[in-house]
């Protein structure tokens, strides 16, 4: 647990008048004590409003109420984060739990566990060159897709979605309805794309309106409407450093969970103004719109505890796509501890 450091400012002596039975030298002494909030680094896998109740327990002072200040990270990839995560520049990671079921069966002893689930669905939309309103998966015979990082969730769940509409994935392969490329950076994918290469490509919110407003591209799918339920997106936290800080892993949750419950109920307009502080190229009614369309999906939790059959939803992705070879046991790679507690006791 971190230690709190608590300051305490000089007391103020105050004259009083002397009354029976005080004496002429008493005093009242007023003391203020400010505590200095625990301080958080949160590795993010990308920056996007598909995160909106992790934005509004900052803005909305969820976290500080609960005395965490938090400092975020872009780091671009699953497994940048999970990098960041092992070598202490994080202290939490938002990702995929794909990486610590990866880091786990790589036989790591300090690996990441899963303690609290944000999103449940894929976050990325289908963008393609040509505006198509009555779009059809069997559009995309001989077309190519920049699709992410090969082991990703965002690439696995494209070939998911792919695969259960029938078509053959390759890459650079003739003989395959789709050619899935993933020689393109997560981060660079946008501009890639709107530089010319591909014939659709995948995108999250807001680049995928922004790719829309420039004119670059036409949003024709929703991935995570048409995968179903995953943990897309978690909190996790190495074994070590989740022993020692407890604590502030429970009081974390409990912000995240306050956010969770707060989304629920805010309009749109609402959770556009609780994200703009951390978007603020973007404007209230862009953030609008992108707000709307990831409540249209159900992306968001309503409560941070990731379960087991959700957990097996995403391996059995990952299987799909031969990134997974053994299945780790849930309960070495996801605790359901804070999030309990966080639902039972927050209020």
């Amino acid at each position: 647990m971190f230690k709190k450091l608590v300051s305490v400012a000089s007391s103020l002596a105050l004259g009083v008048v002397c009354l029976t039975g005080c004496s002429q030298n008493n005093t009242n002494k007023t003391t203020t004590e400010k505590t200095e909030l625990d301080k958080v680094t949160i590795a993010e896998v990308t920056h996007s409003v598909f995160y909106a109740p992790q934005y509004a327990a900052i803005s909305q002072g969820f976290f500080e109420d609960e005395g965490i200040e938090v400092d975020l990270i872009n780091t671009q990839g699953a497994d940048k984060t999970m990098a960041a995560l092992i070598s202490g520049e994080a202290d939490i990671g938002l990702m995929g739990p794909e990486a610590s079921i990866y880091v786990y069966n790589q036989g790591s002893d300090d690996y990441a566990i899963n303690f609290a689930q944000l999103t449940q669905r894929d976050g990325s939309f289908l963008v393609s060159r040509e505006k198509n309103d009555n779009f059809s998966y069997e559009d995309l015979k001989g077309t190519e897709i920049l699709g992410g990082r090969k082991g990703g969730v965002p690439l696995m769940t494209l070939e998911y979605v792919l695969k259960q509409h029938g078509l053959s994935i390759g890459e650079d392969d003739p003989s395959a309805d789709v050619n899935v490329r993933t020689d393109v950076q997560f981060g660079v994918m946008a501009g890639a794309f709107a530089a010319g290469e591909a014939d659709y490509t995948t995108a999250f919110e807001p680049t995928a309106s922004q790719l829309e407003k420039d004119g670059s591209g036409y949003v024709v799918a929703s991935i995570g409407a048409d995968s179903g339920e995953i943990p897309f997106t978690a909190y996790s936290a190495t074994k070590s450093y989740m022993e020692q800080n407890k604590d502030l892993v429970q009081r974390f949750t409990n912000a995240l969970y306050k956010a969770q419950q707060w989304i629920q109920t805010a309009s749109d307009e609402d959770v556009a103004k609780a994200m703009q502080p951390f978007f603020e190229d973007n404007s209230i009614d862009d953030l609008i719109i992108v707000a709307q369309k990831y409540r249209e999906i159900d992306a968001w939790c309503s409560e941070p505890v990731l379960s087991e059959e959700s957990l097996n939803n995403l391996m059995k992705v990952m299987e799909t796509a031969d990134q997974l070879d053994q299945r780790p046991p849930y309960s070495s790679i996801v605790t359901t501890e804070f999030a309990e507690n966080a639902v039972n006791n927050t209020k």
